[in-house]
């Protein structure tokens, strides 16, 4: 055997090649530094696919025994970080199979039969996201039952809520918080509704027209626990539409993530005052002293971006493939494994953090009370007097327009000067002007009231429960 034979021995497809690829072709190719990542969905999807053959006759007894032997051995290894990752083997698929054939022999070369690497890597991919979202949704539940207690602490909090960041109307700091709780909810949903796509199984499509072997692919779904068989050969190797609305379900939970930290970057800052974030997730500053940075929403806002990005990256890779399997679908996980990462660590350490978030209700209500943020209510009172909303609202306008030129809120003009406005105005006009009563007005499903922020977060603990 000539030499060049020799370096091309290790690659499962040399034979027909006269000469070994070059070490820069190599790592250019090579994906083993990334997808070893999936080894436990291919031992998984391995053993299935062994027992399906044995079951059908394909494979023997002994073989089948071998093989489940020299697998679990392998996890074994690697669990124990003694297996040795070979870039000359490409792949994470390549590496378990010369393994198994190293240690049982030709046993382990007759794992293969009926199946190609292309619908292999589609069918790993596919168990390891399945794992993740679950862990992924685990953690949504985890930083919504975050959220929903602290709102149930704070639901009698008054905080100004905004429009155009201007004071707009006088909220429940626990019902704000509940909007993202709501946001978060949706995420979880369209997590579990792309599970269902992503649990389907390519195997036994092999490189893209199926296979000779009578497989029976029911079989191996219902040993791995997936929903239904892919029904196209063609497509279910080429097919990534799982791993891109994947994405795109990652992007609107990070999304929420980023929005969620501006507030509370805007909430911590000076100008605000309404929170504090704990020391262990903020940094200081190497000139300024005084300085404590709301580092960790400011970097999952910067993170959201690289989500995104990753998205716009797989739709960008897969609008230009024709049918069937082409190398370029190796560029799929890396994009998707950092999106993976990304969520998993922003959602653990978003829990811990406003677990440990400390609310200033003073500050809250001096920032309310800044805005004339009761002015709808005063709308709204005139009203049920009988006066034209369109007409009401002038009036208030023109009130405001006085407590503004005075540097006082509209609850602190008298009762003569508000009837000044409108005779029909009396005195149980300053029940409604105040934060609690335009608060404890707005008692509607889905309203800011005290009553409605506790039914809302009886609601929540009942559905995460």
């Amino acid at each position: 055997m000539s030499d060049n034979q020799l370096a091309n021995k290790s690659q499962a497809w040399s034979a027909l090649f006269s000469e070994p690829m070059s070490d820069l072709v190599k790592r250019y190719t090579a994906s083993v530094g990334f997808d070893q990542r999936l080894w436990r969905a291919d031992i998984t999807g391995s053993l299935a696919h062994a027992e399906m053959l044995a079951a059908q006759g394909i494979l023997g007894a002994e073989d089948h025994a071998a093989i489940q032997r020299g697998l679990n051995e392998i996890a074994a290894e690697i669990e124990a970080g003694q297996f040795e990752w070979k870039l000359d083997l490409e792949d994470v698929h390549l590496n378990i199979e010369a393994r198994l054939t190293e240690r049982v022999g030709i046993a382990g070369k007759r794992l293969h039969t009926g199946r190609s690497r292309n619908d292999q890597v589609a069918t790993d991919v596919r168990l390891w996201l399945r794992g993740e979202i679950d862990e992924i949704n685990g953690l949504l539940r985890a930083l919504q039952t975050v959220m929903v207690e602290k709102a149930s602490e704070h639901a009698d909090v008054i905080l100004p809520g905004f429009t155009h960041l201007q004071v707009a109307q006088p909220v429940s700091f626990g019902h704000h918080l509940l909007a993202y709780v709501e946001m978060f909810a949706r995420d979880a949903e369209r997590m579990l509704d792309t599970r269902k796509r992503v649990n389907r199984l390519p195997l036994g499509a092999a490189a893209l027209a199926g296979t000779s072997y009578p497989l029976d692919r029911e079989r191996v779904a219902a040993t791995l626990g997936m929903e239904a068989c892919s029904q196209n050969s063609l497509d279910a190797v080429s097919d990534r539409d799982f791993a891109i609305e994947f994405s795109s379900a990652a992007t609107l939970l990070m999304l929420h993530i980023s929005r969620l930290s501006e507030e509370l970057i805007l909430w911590m800052s000076q100008n605000f005052g309404f929170i504090a974030l704990p020391d262990a997730f903020c940094t200081g500053s190497s000139i300024m002293p005084q300085k404590k940075n709301p580092d960790v929403p400011e970097l999952a806002r910067g993170k959201t971006g690289r989500v995104v990005g990753h998205l716009v990256g797989l739709v960008t890779l897969m609008k230009g493939q024709p049918l069937a399997y082409n190398k370029d679908n190796q560029e799929d996980k890396e994009p998707l494994f950092d999106t993976v990462d990304t969520l998993k660590d922003t959602l653990r350490i978003f829990a811990d953090m406003l677990a440990g978030l400390t609310v200033k209700p003073d500050a809250m209500r001096a920032a309310a009370l800044k805005g004339h943020a009761t002015a709808t209510d005063l709308a709204d009172y005139l009203v049920k007097k009988g006066v034209a909303f369109r007409d009401a609202h002038e009036v208030v306008a023109h009130a405001v327009k006085t407590a503004t030129a005075k540097g006082v809120d509209l609850a602190a003009l008298s009762l003569d000067e508000l009837k000044a406005f409108d005779a029909r105005i009396e005195a149980d006009v300053f029940d409604v002007l105040s934060l609690e009563g335009s608060l404890n007005a707005r008692n509607v499903l889905g309203g800011t009231a005290p009553a409605q922020v506790r039914a809302q977060v009886a609601r929540h603990r009942v559905r995460l429960a």
